[in-house]
């Protein structure tokens, strides 16, 4: 059985999962890149040229529903990449993917991938296990949207990127809030308001910090799953 290695400077699980040898079949081809507020990585239903490896920051992946109103179904940072599509053996995505607060990654061109899982298919089974982790989060997201009340949702989506940040600061937007919630915007002032009054949360311009992590999981009631 392959050796798992950790290599320190990268922090993205995917990469520091893998064993050693299909690491390797990877490493050459890796490119750092920065991740500016809102970069696109997938747009909906074109081919993907390269995936990314994140480093820091997380990216949304948004869906459009009747209408055209899009609903964010689920987020990446430094446990997963995109390209989940290319992994599965499809070219381009349905959904759109872009990045909600900044950070870094590797990327690497999707054709290098695809010669990458046809030379290894231990690699191709690490990484079908990041598509069936998305898979997880985008259901529980689903049964989220589906019964919990905004509060609640609100509360495991801050915990879901506090998970792939640095500190308790979230560059956070109304409008994106509205887009991660799939209600209008002064819908979201209501929200956010309820968790600072409880003492939860403090929100300030285009941020929220984070004051009371485990009132948070409490207010997710049971929705909150920490990535794995």
């Amino acid at each position: 059985m392959p050796q798992s290695i950790s290599r320190n400077p990268i922090k993205n699980q995917v990469l520091t999962r893998l064993a050693r040898t299909d690491f390797a079949l990877l490493k050459p081809h890796l490119e750092a890149v920065d991740l500016p507020v809102p970069m696109q990585l997938e747009t909906a239903n074109a081919r993907i040229e390269a995936v990314y490896f994140l480093e820091s920051g997380f990216a949304s992946v948004v869906a459009d529903g009747p209408g055209k109103r899009s609903i964010e179904v689920g987020i990446i940072g430094r446990e997963g990449m995109t390209g989940l599509s290319v992994v599965l053996g499809h070219d381009r995505s349905p959904h759109e993917t872009y990045i909600q607060a900044m950070g870094s990654a590797h990327r690497l061109s999707a054709a290098k991938l695809r010669a990458a899982m046809e030379q290894s298919a231990p690699l191709h089974r690490s990484l079908l296990r990041s598509v069936h982790a998305f898979l997880l989060q985008a259901t529980q997201t689903a049964v989220a949207n589906g019964r919990s009340k905004n509060q609640e949702r609100l509360a495991r989506w801050l915990l879901m990127a506090a998970d792939r940040m640095d500190g308790k600061e979230l560059p956070l937007t109304h409008r994106f809030l509205a887009l991660m919630l799939g209600v209008q915007r002064p819908a979201v002032t209501v929200v956010v308001q309820a968790l600072e009054r409880k003492g939860l949360i403090k929100a300030g311009r285009e941020v929220i910090t984070i004051t009371d992590r485990k009132g948070l999981v409490e207010m997710s009631n049971g929705s909150y799953l920490p990535p794995t």
